[in-house]
């Protein structure tokens, strides 16, 4: 940590959410921790920690992925949720990883090769997100016969994922409707896992009696995403009515939306001053010259820019230094953004850029995106240090 610019991730407040939501939600017997994208920018050291919390199964997006886990020392399943290509499914049987099986096309390949060492696989089925998946359910039924029947090939799940909560529109149920019927030729008791639903389905739906996995991501990481609830005034009245109305001519399935679940954001993105100096009136900060100090002013200059994945939507945003908020003024610069301070900022101080003050939501909302690309946006060299109780477990330190 070269410029003390870092991301400081609690791994105490990670493990008190699984624990949270385990304690809420005992229902399930596999909890897929999803720790894809770098564990959404965490660092996929956390994976461990999450086991140790009691996430029994993880689920990645590739192949890199997952082994990156392993050679951490995970032993727990892990399932790729984007298809494997053939010639390394070697790789996935001596490392364990569990692969998923989308169309027919990729089943006839398993089919016809020689699989040397047990091999799990899921099935996923494409029930309106209409992204990866089998949509037709007589090849969903000819897949599963063959498979079943495959030396050294465990048929250990099926899925589906859910385009939107729910709440306020038919989808959802669209989409459950579309399982049952896209599965109708199959045995869904037959299969050791069925996991259908993501943070959002947890939080929002009452338990789907045929599955038996959660996929735990965004809730996972400290943040409940469910729209809050609408204020009392006559517009919004309104508009509820309409919305009772719409579910009613639907048959929308109910949904909570008033949640108590206590998430802790574990989170922080971290630098330091590098620099203070003071600008005389009229002097123009930054590239562009878009920013002309009104008065004689103080700026900070800190080392971090829209090369680490600082967006330069970032410009105009509040830091937070001793506490105190300051604003960022001029462009982002590809390694250096400035702040307009006081003279009781210094050299050397301790700069909040997203942490206890300043939430990832409001981030988020000021450079326009979600909680999910915002906490993925950062690059993999900006180093991750891992704390429990104030102490630094490890450092996640990635090379250029």
């Amino acid at each position: 940590m070269y410029r003390n610019t870092c991301i400081e991730i609690d791994v105490g407040n990670l493990q008190h959410n699984v624990k949270e939501i385990l304690r809420k939600y005992p229902d399930y017997e596999y909890y897929f921790g999803v720790v894809k994208g770098n564990a959404y920018g965490h660092s996929d050291k956390i994976a461990k920690y999450l086991v140790e919390s009691g996430i029994n199964y993880l689920a990645v997006a590739s192949l890199e992925e997952a082994l990156s886990i392993r050679q951490d020392g995970v032993t727990v399943p892990i399932l790729c949720l984007e298809p494997i290509n053939i010639e390394y499914l070697s790789i996935c049987i001596k490392k364990e990883i569990t692969i998923t099986v989308h169309d027919m096309e990729y089943a006839k390949q398993l089919l016809e090769k020689e699989i040397m060492g047990p091999l799990k696989a899921h099935i996923k089925v494409d029930t309106g997100l209409c992204r990866l998946g089998f949509q037709d359910k007589y090849e969903i039924k000819q897949a599963v016969d063959g498979l079943r029947k495959k030396p050294n090939i465990l048929l250990e799940g099926i899925y589906t994922h859910f385009a939107t909560d729910g709440i306020y529109d038919v989808s959802w149920d669209n989409q459950m409707n579309q399982f049952y019927e896209l599965t109708s030729e199959i045995d869904l008791s037959q299969f050791q896992i069925v996991h259908l639903g993501r943070s959002q389905t947890l939080l929002n739906h009452a338990k789907i009696p045929c599955s038996n996995g959660i996929r735990l991501g965004i809730i996972m990481y400290g943040y409940n995403t469910t729209p809050k609830p609408l204020p009392d005034d006559f517009l919004n009245k309104l508009r509820k009515w309409k919305r009772k109305m719409y579910h009613k001519k639907h048959h929308i399935s109910p949904t909570v939306t008033d949640i108590s679940i206590d998430l802790k954001p574990a989170f922080r993105l971290y630098s330091e001053v590098m620099q203070v100096k003071k600008i005389k009136k009229g002097s123009f900060v930054g590239y562009g010259r878009v920013y002309e100090a009104q008065e004689d002013i103080y700026v900070a200059i800190i080392p971090i820019g829209y090369a680490d994945g600082f967006s330069r939507k970032n410009k105009g945003r509040d830091i937070l230094i001793h506490g105190k908020r300051y604003p960022l003024i001029g462009e982002i610069n590809m390694g250096m953004i400035i702040a307009k301070v006081d003279e009781t900022v210094k050299e050397k101080d301790k700069v909040t850029l997203i942490g206890e003050g300043l939430t990832m939501q409001e981030v988020a909302r000021h450079i326009g995106t979600s909680v999910y690309e915002s906490s993925c946006m950062f690059n993999n060299w900006v180093p991750r240090v891992l704390t429990k109780e104030g102490e630094v477990l490890e450092v996640d330190e990635r090379k250029f």
